[in-house]
């Protein structure tokens, strides 16, 4: 590494992990880090970004700036400011995809859809945070309900021939069906892409309320998973963009941001007539 070189970090304080990222003086990245967040927002964000640090063999004197997004930026304390997650999550889906239109975010806790214009910029937004039947805590009841690693359920979804629906409107709810869906005969798997099936429903319709410009990107945790994937591009009938690092697009954003903060020029002062 260059002694040099600066080093712009974003932090992003998720309900259920927290990521972040590292960018150089050109805005590329350079390392990522992610852990639980857990019931102390303050050391998750802390051990994340020692995390960080340590995965881009860089000083914390190296990092010129810090930037804190998610639903808990405010407690990290060692940021220099916030943005919220809406727009970091569409500046980074654009860094990655430069013909991004369209950002859908599904976290922890809520559900997002994102219209941006060819720079990155929100145009509209609208978003779920009211019910986890559209969100990854949906997918993680339910696992938790059929005993199940949460990291095999989008697998193990795959093997679905023949998609159970799922009605229940309430996360709670159908969990219980789930378990009813099984005892019924049906198979796992179906049971399986049927919660995945239900909940892409229901996030193609936060995206119709924005407006779906191509090209559409994926991003959050949820992101990772190959049979929600599946089910937004049946759905869609068209594919998305995702990949190993569109979990990181919110921390991403704010690391881009924080450079654009640092490297802007001071506005300069008007005289006085």
């Amino acid at each position: 590494m260059q002694a040099s070189r600066s080093y712009y970090a974003g932090i992003d304080a998720g309900s259920t992990y927290t990521k972040g990222t590292l960018v150089d003086d050109r805005g590329r990245m350079v390392a990522t880090a992610v852990d639980m967040t857990g019931v102390n927002i303050v050391l998750a964000t802390k051990k994340v970004y020692g995390l960080l640090l340590q995965n881009a063999g860089v000083n914390e004197s190296d990092v010129a700036y810090v930037v804190g997004t998610g639903y808990g930026r405010y407690r990290i304390t060692f940021g220099n400011s916030q943005v919220t997650e809406i727009s970091c999550h569409a500046k980074g889906a654009h860094n990655l995809f430069p013909q991004t239109h369209t950002v859908l975010d599904m976290g922890g806790q809520d559900t997002k859809a994102i219209r941006i214009n060819q720079h990155g910029e929100v145009v509209d937004f609208t978003m779920n945070d009211k019910c986890a039947a559209g969100t990854g805590r949906f997918i993680e009841g339910s696992a938790r309900a059929l005993g199940l690693a949460l990291k095999d359920v989008g697998e193990l979804s795959l093997k679905s021939t023949n998609a159970v629906k799922v009605s229940s409107t309430c996360a709670v709810f159908a969990e219980t069906e789930t378990q009813e869906q099984l005892a019924w005969g049906n198979k796992l798997e179906d049971v399986l892409y049927g919660i995945h099936a239900s909940m892409a429903t229901r996030a193609i319709g936060l995206l119709r309320r924005v407006g779906i410009e191509p090209d559409i990107t994926f991003t959050g945790g949820v992101s990772l998973n190959p049979g929600m994937v599946r089910a937004l591009e049946e759905q869609l009938g068209k594919k998305i963009n995702h990949d190993g690092k569109t979990m990181f697009c919110g921390s991403l954003g704010a690391a881009i941001f924080a450079m654009e903060k640092a490297t802007s020029p001071p506005r300069a002062e008007v005289a006085a007539a």
